[in-house]
């Protein structure tokens, strides 16, 4: 299975702290917000990523490199006109390849403990399209999904005003091979953009749509605001007071065996002054 980060908006919400850099590059707590993203990739196992950026910005290519030092492969596509979230899936329509792929959005955040058994489960399935579901209070200003008891999705509302469902669908997808056909085919919407609700939607339509909900305990963030960007900043600094790093590629490279101990310990031995340092360099 094949990983793609959608990492080329401008962030507009965010100015003007976005104006020299891009969002998915701002520090959330102690590292960039980029690292959350692999990081969720690699614990599904997935070792060949595509990054989409802004045109002729080589600062993503600048912090992270080609991936060898996590044991695995990173490269990077432009999108020069931002199309939408499924436009990705276009770009990165000759790395997908004939593979399965995950596309995950650069600016979410997800941390929990057995993330790795949710994150199995949905790329366990052959056939098919996999999304979550994220239960919220208030689900009328997001993408409501509505499934049943068996994780079959049932139907698919955009900010409605009555929801069939407290669950919304956040920034992570899991799709086999039909997917670059079905982005492919798809018409701008009215906002000129490829939406990749219409992506999920031809999968709804086909029958082939599986929701798995997330579980009680399980932290999902947006930061597409600079009050988001503070509160996770926040949630993150509370989650490593624990003693536990969330987003720390060097550890997730190492329990997935994509690198060895002494690999880490090079890598925290050149932050050996910062507590993330000291973090890798405790690992065994």
């Amino acid at each position: 299975m094949k990983g793609i980060i959608l990492a080329a908006g401008k962030g507009t919400r965010l100015y003007p702290m976005t104006k020299p850099v891009s969002k998915p590059l701002l520090p959330i707590y102690d590292k960039p917000l980029i690292y959350y993203p692999i990081s969720t990739l690699m614990r599904a196992g997935i070792r060949d990523i595509l990054i989409i950026t802004p045109p002729d910005d080589d600062s993503f290519r600048d912090l992270l490199g080609d991936g060898s030092q996590w044991g695995i492969s990173i490269s990077y596509a432009p999108q020069p006109v931002a199309k939408g979230i499924a436009d990705a899936l276009v770009i990165g329509a000759d790395f997908i390849g004939s593979d399965r792929v995950c596309l995950i959005l650069g600016d979410n955040i997800f941390y929990y403990s057995g993330m790795e058994d949710l994150l199995d489960k949905a790329a366990g399935e052959m056939e098919g399209a996999v999304v979550f579901g994220y239960r919220v209070e208030d689900p009328r200003p997001f993408g409501v999904v509505e499934f049943d008891s068996e994780g079959r999705a049932i139907s698919i509302e955009e900010k409605p005003k009555l929801p069939k469902s407290d669950y919304i669908i956040p920034g992570l997808y899991f799709y086999d091979n039909q997917v670059v056909y079905i982005a492919k085919s798809l018409r701008p919407s009215s906002r000129g953009e490829y939406e990749i609700t219409d992506v999920n939607l031809e999968y709804l339509r086909r029958g082939q749509l599986k929701v798995i909900p997330f579980k009680r305990g399980l932290t999902w963030m947006d930061c597409g605001t600079a009050d988001s960007v503070l509160e996770a900043a926040e949630t993150i600094r509370a989650i490593q007071k624990s003693g536990i790093y969330a987003g720390c590629v060097e550890e997730v490279a190492y329990k997935q065996s994509f690198i060895s101990p002494d690999q880490v310990h090079a890598i925290g031995e050149s932050m050996k002054n910062t507590n993330y340092g000291k973090y890798l360099l405790k690992l065994e």
